[in-house]
């Protein structure tokens, strides 16, 4: 009986670990993006998990919402931090850089 407890213990240990890479991964793929889309460097190349909590999803169900953060450079000298929320596998809310706004050079005949 106590081997049928420790496999079950062993395997829900095992589907939480799973689950916590996988959103890992999705928030790191996230923020990656997010870096690349608004021109910003990537720092340290990870995201790094800062919080944990039940919720309901839009399904009805309850599920997790995992919190994490990372850090992007404008210049490469200052660090800043971005934090993004993951509901299940949605991202339901974000905070970091700014999409990249690219403003298209006038030609020199044009200046005067």
């Amino acid at each position: 009986m106590t081997l049928i407890l420790l496999m079950i213990l062993g395997a829900a240990g095992f589907a939480w670990w799973n689950a916590a890479r996988a959103a890992a991964e999705r928030a790191e793929a996230l923020g990656r993006n997010a870096c690349r889309a608004a021109d910003v460097q990537w720092l340290d190349q990870s995201v790094h998990a800062i919080g944990t909590r039940v919720c309901r999803l839009p399904n009805g169900r309850l599920g997790l919402e995992r919190t994490f953060r990372f850090d992007y450079s404008h210049d490469g000298v200052d660090r800043q931090s971005g934090r993004m929320v993951l509901r299940g596998g949605e991202l339901v809310s974000f905070t970091g850089p700014a999409m990249a706004t690219v403003t298209p050079l006038r030609p020199r005949d044009e200046e005067s």
